[in-house]
């Protein structure tokens, strides 16, 4: 497997992208951030992908590539779009970035692919049992990782709590809209993860998203079974883990060479 391989996070404003040490879970260059367009429809991001592709090559080279995209995604596949544009539903998004730059990429959910960052370089590294890795953001995002084996598609923001889907409640962008104080936040917090721990008995809960900056604001606040902690890689761990996906994911499909 190369030691470097390119991960591209897209995201509700900015698609970022960086080039990514497979070793130590490193960025090797500066990232490079466009704005999300608008509409964010599949062939309008598939234009900045291939914007950040191309500025990358110029620098340094890399065989695997690896897409982040805020849905479902099964083997390229697009299945939901609770927070983009409903013409992703259905869109081979594997082909349609591959095509358009000429070039094969592994499409991956991006909680699934922060999630797998935070297992192996993050908060959760070395973590035994099943992990729950959240994004709280414009939804709540999630990863479930057994002994550092990615579950991938959980979606447990949807997860019904009180009536309602959690996301729509206790998401960093509810507590935005609706001016929570972080008392008041941290309460639906301890509904949501309450209710998911009850299901789910993790041995470890990681919290990432933008809001993961502010832990110490509303954390503290929780009181659960296991232990719940701030993810380490941030606004990074979706670009880290689409590369490490992918490079596995090349590494997988190539031939056995003959002896």
């Amino acid at each position: 497997m190369s030691e470097v391989a390119l991960g591209i996070d897209f995201g509700g404003s900015g698609i970022k992208g960086a080039p990514v040490d497979l070793t130590s879970g490193a960025l090797v260059a500066e990232r490079l951030r466009i704005p999300t367009p608008e509409p964010a429809t599949p062939h309008t991001v598939a234009e900045v992908v291939a914007q950040i592709v191309e500025h990358f090559r110029r620098l340094l080279s890399y065989d695997a590539i690896g897409v982040t995209v805020p849905a479902v995604v099964t083997h390229g596949l697009v299945r939901t779009a609770a927070n983009i544009d409903a013409s992703w539903i259905g869109t081979d998004a594997g082909a349609l970035f591959s095509a358009r730059i000429a070039s094969p990429v592994y499409v991956v959910n991006d909680a699934d692919a922060a999630g797998v960052a935070e297992a192996r370089f993050g908060a959760a590294r070395d973590s035994a049992g099943l992990v729950v890795v959240t994004t709280l953001g414009t939804g709540i995002g999630s990863a479930l990782l057994f002994d550092g084996a990615l579950i991938p598609n959980s979606e447990l923001g949807h997860l019904q709590v009180d009536g309602h889907d959690a996301e729509t409640r206790a998401a960093s962008a509810a507590r935005e809209s609706e001016g929570l104080s972080w008392r008041e936040w941290a309460d639906r917090l301890q509904r949501y993860y309450g209710a998911l721990e009850d299901l789910l008995w993790p041995t470890l809960i990681v919290v990432g998203g933008g809001v993961s900056k502010k832990a110490d604001k509303f954390l503290p606040l929780l009181h659960l079974r296991a232990p719940i902690v701030a993810a380490q890689l941030r606004n990074e761990a979706g670009t880290v883990g689409a590369a490490v996906l992918a490079a596995e994911q090349l590494a997988a499909s190539a031939p056995i060479a003959s002896a």
